[in-house]
């Protein structure tokens, strides 16, 4: 499977970038986000309890998507499938990591926000990209220009990303699906508060569906 044909059949086209700082917490924080209607996940490997945290997810959700986020490097990759992951982000791309991903059937999205690296990747094969990070990047601005000389590409924004902001993202053709940790706040995740990180993952969820259906119309 493409990275584009796993995000555009995402039933929600928000993915959370989630940090795992207590592995006892990785269960029910997905266990919220997927009750809440969040379709797919992106744990990173900014904690060494991330690869932990897919294995765990992926034995007790095995039919939802989870990816590894935060992926800099052939180790990290191969660390990450072999942990279970079901698809790779990486917040930028080096000859050698997109050589790895070559030889793997997972999908993943490498990191552009240049028009010479989303050359590079498509020269690689990959016509689906991480936009990071993307508000101080030119935010959707920068998007909606990149959609010209690039109609095939499609991209998966995150860092910056909000709420409030989330419309001026999934509004745009070219966007498939974007991330953002506004779904996981830490205080929340530290208080343990499942409860409303639930309410927050279905008021996006809900926004998200009904922002993607304005551009289908």
């Amino acid at each position: 499977m493409t990275s584009d044909a796993l995000l555009s059949g995402l039933s929600c086209p928000v993915i959370p970038v989630v940090v795992i700082e207590e592995i006892d917490h990785a269960i029910p924080l997905a266990e919220a986000l997927f009750s809440g209607g969040i379709a797919a996940l992106e744990i990173t490997l900014r904690t060494d309890l991330g690869l932990e945290a897919i294995s765990r997810i992926k034995a007790q959700f095995p039919e939802k998507p989870v990816g590894a986020g935060t992926v800099c490097n052939p180790e990290q990759f191969g660390d990450a499938a072999r942990a279970g992951a079901d698809f790779i982000v990486s917040p930028g791309a080096t000859s050698a990591l997109l050589s790895t991903a070559s030889n793997y059937s997972l999908p993943f999205l490498p990191g552009a926000v240049t028009a010479s690296e989303v050359l590079c990747a498509m020269d690689k094969g990959f016509n689906t990209v991480k936009f990071f990070p993307a508000e101080t990047s030119g935010g959707a601005a920068a998007l909606r220009a990149l959609s010209g000389p690039f109609p095939s590409v499609s991209f998966m924004p995150t860092g910056g990303i909000t709420r409030e902001n989330l419309g001026a993202y999934l509004r745009l053709q070219n966007v498939v699906a974007a991330g953002g940790s506004w779904l996981t706040p830490r205080a929340l995740c530290v208080a343990q508060q499942w409860e409303q990180i639930q309410q927050l993952a279905s008021d996006t969820a809900n926004l998200s569906r009904a922002l993607k259906s304005e551009v289908s119309q």
